[in-house]
């Protein structure tokens, strides 16, 4: 009597369970599709709202790095360097009669006087010979990379007195930055070096006067080893200037060599090494312009992550529609809390990102935050619907709208072009798939409204 009890407690213990899940599964069935969708909106809308705060966040720490960072690195190594060209200052003294009418005892007469005036004249040598070094020196702190760079600066000038008559020449150069560091400083006219009598001034300028008469010639040679930030550049004058005979050779080190805005291209290039050689080279030309190179500039971790961290809900859109009009073709059943799950996983892309850029290199961090979040999606859809959607259709979702998407940030200057392309081989795609669709239905009875849809894979 007891076993029989017994047995029948066991049995009506399995009906109610089995009438539990058959009353879940009606449930869910029954969840109407609209809802759903709406679910899955409210899902996107959250994702967006924290990828918003995670950008303005992850810019706000790189905002903070670089004014806390510069000052320290400018102070270690240097600020940008623009190297004036040395001023060649005749000095002379003129002479005049100063002529008044002056009253004495109510009688007027004239007097004359001998009256000396210090005068001067910026001349322009007949020679300029440069020759520039620069070897990138790239340096990371926190979610910034530095371009600095080692500059070797060899320059001589020579002039050629034709005024008639003589005076004192003055000699003033320059540093580009006067509280940078100058080693080797070598300051030689007419092959005496005088580098170990100058000082310079607050504003960091020596200078050197001799004296000079018609038809004298003298030389300038000027040499030192400094580094700096970002650009170099060499200013042939104040304003406009006539340039005779103008040589300025630079090596650098590095292939991607650009230029600073209003500066003049060389006149020739050529590789040299891993480098180039550049020459900018002139018989006479009238030019206000500047020679000069900018550093390459690496991609800046704080503003990738940041960049990448808004333009992420434009992914997750894509990813969403896919799996969305997949799962509606095939009439699987994936609820706004498994989309949720996913936008999680993406989420969980920018996220680390975001922090471990401070510590590894922009591709490493990279490719380990892409394979964290395929193996999160990846593993999470293999349970929710099966191993082949999880492995195909989800994962080379993934691959073209996250892992591609944010690849294309990587190609300056086709980075739009890139999305825009995706965006239109998607909406292709998706129009393809959904043509035969009748989403009065699809949206009335959630079974994707083709009659060949194809029941929900085991």
């Amino acid at each position: 009597m007891n076993v029989t009890l017994r047995g029948h407690g066991r049995c009506m213990a399995g009906l109610q369970h089995d009438l539990m899940a058959r009353l879940c599964a009606v449930e869910e069935e029954n969840m109407h599709p609209v809802l759903r969708l709406f679910g899955i909106v409210v899902v996107f809308c959250v994702a967006a709202i924290a990828w918003i705060w995670l950008g303005a966040t992850t810019r706000s720490r790189t905002n903070e790095q670089s004014t806390t960072l510069r000052g320290a690195v400018t102070e270690l190594w240097g600020n940008e360097q623009a190297q004036k060209a040395p001023v060649f200052r005749f000095e002379f003294v003129t002479v005049h009669e100063d002529v008044k009418i002056e009253t004495v005892d109510g009688t007027s007469k004239e007097v004359r006087r001998r009256v000396e005036k210090n005068e001067f004249q910026d001349m322009s040598p007949r020679s300029t010979d440069l020759a520039v070094h620069l070897k990138q020196d790239e340096r990371r702190k926190g979610l910034l990379w530095y371009a600095l760079y080692d500059v070797n600066f060899q320059g001589s000038w020579s002039y050629k007195h034709e005024q008639e008559r003589a005076g004192t020449m003055r000699l003033l150069f320059h540093f580009p930055d006067a509280g940078g560091l100058y080693d080797d400083f070598r300051f030689v006219v007419n092959g005496v070096d005088l580098a170990r009598r100058l000082r310079p001034d607050a504003s960091g300028v020596v200078s050197s006067t001799l004296a000079i008469r018609p038809g004298d010639e003298l030389t300038l040679v000027v040499g030192y080893r400094s580094r700096g930030l970002d650009r170099w550049r060499y200013l042939p004058a104040n304003g406009t200037a006539n340039l005779e005979n103008f040589r300025l050779q630079m090596h650098t080190d590095f292939a991607e060599i650009d230029f600073p805005a209003g500066t003049m291209s060389p006149s020739k290039k050529a590789r040299d090494g891993e480098g180039w050689r550049l020459d900018w080279d002139f018989g006479q030309v009238i030019t206000g312009r500047a020679m000069g190179m900018v550093l390459p500039q690496r991609v800046q971790p704080g503003e990738m992550a940041s960049t990448l961290s808004y333009s992420a809900p434009v992914s997750l859109l894509f990813f969403f529609t896919v799996i969305f009009v997949l799962a509606t073709l095939r009439g699987i059943d994936i609820h706004p809390i498994n989309y949720l799950m996913l936008a999680g996983a993406f989420f969980a892309f920018h996220l680390l990102f975001g922090y471990l850029a401070d510590h590894l290199s922009v591709v490493d961090t990279f490719i380990i935050c892409s394979a964290v979040s395929m193996v999160l999606v990846i593993s999470y859809l293999r349970l929710v619907v099966s191993p082949r959607f999880a492995f195909l259709e989800a994962a080379g979702a993934q691959l073209a709208y996250l892992v591609g998407f944010s690849l294309a940030h990587f190609w300056s200057g086709f980075t739009g072009l890139t999305i825009t392309i995706m965006a239109i081989f998607t909406l292709f795609l998706m129009m393809q798939l959904t043509g035969r669709i009748r989403w009065s239905r699809a949206l009335a009875d959630g079974n994707g409204g083709n009659e060949r849809a194809a029941a929900v894979p085991a």
